[in-house]
């Protein structure tokens, strides 16, 4: 699919693998990966909240432990490392692809249809998974952690 490709092999991957990413574009996506991941927690809690027993909602608890957790200290990390404030974080306005995904997540999320939380889940995780496993072979080790 030529969309699906489009996101997976876009060239900011590869230069976030090579650790070739220009600063400004890389505190730009900061900023907008921030705002997505606060609306991606409010619909991964949401579709916790809706499975049917605590086994099924363990996993879900987990990852939302590790996105708001070790996840959350490398953005604030990242920040401080590339001279992005509170201030520039706050008036930078949303990219329109970051508005359609954060509307869909809360659509979703406010559904109460675990199916549609689900199926938004998958897609949101699956192409970061997609990008990550394409570009790891050819990641820098000698990279900036906020590349990592």
């Amino acid at each position: 699919d030529i969309e699906w490709d489009a996101v997976v092999g876009h060239p900011f991957t590869d230069q976030l693998a090579d650790a070739t990413v220009d600063r400004a574009a890389m505190r730009r996506y900061l900023i907008q990966d921030h705002r997505f991941i606060d609306a991606f927690v409010v619909l991964l809690a949401s579709a916790v909240a809706r499975m049917r027993c605590l086994e099924d909602r363990v996993p879900g608890c987990q990852f939302l432990a590790l996105i708001t957790g070790k996840e959350n200290t490398y953005f604030e990390r990242s920040f401080t490392a590339l001279g992005v404030s509170a201030a520039d974080r706050a008036s930078v306005p949303d990219e329109e692809v970051t508005t359609k995904f954060i509307s869909l997540m809360h659509a979703a999320a406010a559904s109460g249809k675990l199916t549609q939380m689900l199926a938004v889940l998958v897609v949101a995780e699956w192409s970061y998974l997609s990008w990550g496993e394409r570009v790891l072979p050819k990641a820098s080790p000698s990279a900036p952690f906020w590349c990592r």
